[in-house]
């Protein structure tokens, strides 16, 4: 890609070739440095968005109107949300290349606006696993390595309203025995990049399926309590070594719903987080206990799982019909 091989200028690539290694030891400092301004994640997604701008046509440094060309050609397949990060992605490649920056261009925002009036800004969101329909799947569980990795690893997502890449990035040094329950040691986080980490209580359960329970049998299934705390497992139930990715707990999710009986159409891995927010709002829990939890900033944050939570509760047609 034309200007994007400088790493000095250029922080999306996961490492320089040889051509692009600074002689000078401090330069290759600060080379390593901008790239760990971003975590992997985002660098892969900005990769992705640079591919498929160039495999479209264009080019870089790129003009205001190819940017909106492109923003019009991609209305009727992108949604609204990923065209605007797809703007957000060019407009940090310009800027960081001190490019001139045709995201910042009239055009370029109002084609952007023109596709959100036309097409809608709503955007699909994942559907919370509630407490009963989780229990559900977690009776139809059997006792094998894989079913004890699935149950620790979905009452641990759940009760701790982790997001996936949060749930796989954990390691047993992270896991903290109390009286309590477990404490677990969140290090870094899709909202805290700079890695304050922050501390996540998970309590004994008080019904059958208690997730401190559930982790120590997978601790005994898997024979080490060093490394990933979750790890693959092969169809013969030998437990891999590496970690598992992030996209695994959204497969778990819905193979599991499925042999429990369920419909897994809207569920990925973020059903747990949203369960469990969902799940705690109902059951009176107050909201500034389930951002504890979760993490979330502010009730703003936790506004759909509070419509969510309360849509039947003193329903107007309930009271007529």
């Amino acid at each position: 890609m034309n200007g994007l091989i400088l790493t000095r200028h250029n922080p999306f690539l996961s490492r320089p070739t040889k051509a692009e290694i600074a002689p000078a030891e401090a330069d290759a400092a600060v080379e390593h440095f901008i790239r760990e301004s971003l975590s992997e994640n985002t660098r892969a997604a900005y990769r992705a968005d640079l591919a498929h701008f160039t495999g479209w046509g264009g080019e870089l440094p790129a003009t205001a109107d190819l940017v909106a060309r492109y923003l019009a050609d991609h209305a009727d397949t992108l949604a609204p949300a990923s065209l605007a990060r797809r703007v957000a992605t060019l407009s940090k490649v310009h800027a960081a290349n001190d490019w001139p920056n045709p995201c910042q261009s009239e055009v370029v925002r109002a084609t952007l606006r023109g596709i959100r009036r036309v097409k809608g800004t709503a955007q699909d969101q994942a559907r919370p696993l509630l407490r009963e329909d989780l229990f559900l799947i977690l009776d139809a569980l059997d006792d094998d390595a894989r079913a004890q990795r699935d149950r620790a690893l979905l009452l641990i997502g759940w009760a701790g309203g982790f997001r996936s890449s949060e749930l796989v990035g954990l390691d047993w040094s992270d896991v903290e025995e109390v009286r309590e329950g477990l404490v677990l040691n969140l290090r870094r986080s899709k909202t805290d990049q700079m890695g304050h980490g922050r501390k996540i209580g998970v309590p004994l359960g008080r019904t059958r399926h208690c997730p401190v329970a559930a982790l120590a049998a997978w601790l005994k299934a898997s024979g080490g309590d060093d490394g990933p705390l979750f790890r693959p497992v092969d169809r013969h139930g030998h437990i891999q070594p590496d970690r598992l990715r992030s996209d695994a707990v959204s497969t778990i999710l819905r193979d599991r719903l499925t042999v429990a009986g369920i419909d897994p159409e809207g569920y990925s891995g973020h059903s747990l987080r949203a369960g469990l927010a969902t799940s705690a709002i109902k059951a009176g829990v107050p909201t500034y206990k389930v951002r504890a939890q979760t993490g979330h900033a502010s009730d703003l944050m936790l506004a759909r799982y509070l419509r969510d939570a309360g849509m039947f509760d003193g329903n107007a047609a309930g009271a007529l019909l």
